[in-house]
C-alpha cells in the first residue's frame, strides 16, 4: 500500500473540506503517520473516514475530527494540555507537537500502555500518561491552558471547567445522540465561561461515563 498517497488523499478530500486550513496542523497530518498508532490489520484502513475500533472497544475518531480538533484549540509552544481519553495515542501526538506538555487520562491501563509505546516509537515525549477516570481531570496538574474531551458527554463536568486556565479552552462533543455539537468553553475569567456551539455531530460517547437519568413515559 502507498501510505503517503492514502495520506493525501485523506487530507484533500476529507480534512481539508472540513474546514482544516490552518496550514501547520494540514503539514503535521503529513508528519506525525496515523498509520503507526493502529494495529497491524488496521494498517490498510487508518486513513479511512470513519471511527476505527480499538482493542478495548473503545473507538479512535475520525481523521478529520481530530485534526478539526487541533485545528480549534489554536495551541500555542507555551500550552499545558489535558486529554481526555489517551486511545492509541495518535490525538496525543497531534497535541504535543504543538504544546509544551500534554497529560493525557485513560480509564484502561491496557490502553495507557498500547499508547506509551506508540509514542515512544513516534519520538515524542512531551507527554505524561495516566491511568484514571478522565471526567474528574487531572487536579494535581492543573490549571491547564487546554482540554480535549475524545468522546462526547451527555453533561459538562465542572470537574473540567474548574481546571481551565484564564484564557483557556475546552473542546467536548456534549449531547446524547443523535443531537450532539461539538462545544467550545473559553475561560475569560477565574468566574467568567464563554460556550460556543461550533456545530453539530455525533460522537463516541467517553468509555464509563455515568449517564443522566432521563424521563421516560
Amino acid at each position: 500500500m502507498d501510505f503517503e498517497k492514502a495520506r493525501f488523499n485523506m487530507v484533500e478530500q476529507q480534512i481539508r473540506p472540513w474546514d482544516v486550513l490552518n496550514t501547520q496542523v494540514l503539514d503535521l497530518l503529513f508528519h506525525v503517520k496515523r498509520e503507526e498508532f493502529v494495529s497491524d490489520k488496521q494498517k490498510t484502513i487508518a486513513f479511512v473516514d470513519t471511527e476505527l475500533p480499538l482493542p478495548n472497544g473503545s473507538r479512535m475518531l475520525e481523521p478529520k475530527m481530530e485534526a478539526r480538533l487541533v485545528q480549534e484549540l489554536n495551541l500555542a509552544p507555551e500550552d499545558k494540555v489535558l486529554e481526555i481519553g489517551t486511545g492509541s495515542g495518535y490525538l496525543t501526538a497531534l497535541l504535543a507537537s504543538f504544546s509544551k506538555h500534554v497529560y493525557s487520562l485513560d480509564i484502561d491501563p491496557a490502553m495507557t500502555a498500547l499508547a506509551k509505546a506508540n509514542l515512544a516509537r513516534a519520538n515524542i515525549h512531551n507527554v505524561t500518561l495516566v491511568t484514571a477516570n478522565g471526567v474528574d481531570g487531572l487536579p494535581t496538574n492543573a490549571p491547564f491552558n487546554a482540554i480535549v474531551v475524545g468522546g462526547s458527554l451527555p453533561t459538562l463536568p465542572e470537574a473540567l471547567t474548574s481546571q481551565l486556565a484564564v484564557g483557556g479552552r475546552l473542546l467536548v462533543v456534549l449531547g446524547d445522540a443523535p443531537s450532539m455539537s461539538l462545544t467550545l468553553i473559553e475561560r475569560e475569567s477565574e468566574t467568567g465561561l464563554r460556550t460556543t456551539k461550533l456545530f453539530e455531530t455525533v460522537l463516541t460517547p467517553l468509555k464509563d461515563v455515568e449517564q443522566p437519568e432521563r424521563f421516560a413515559f
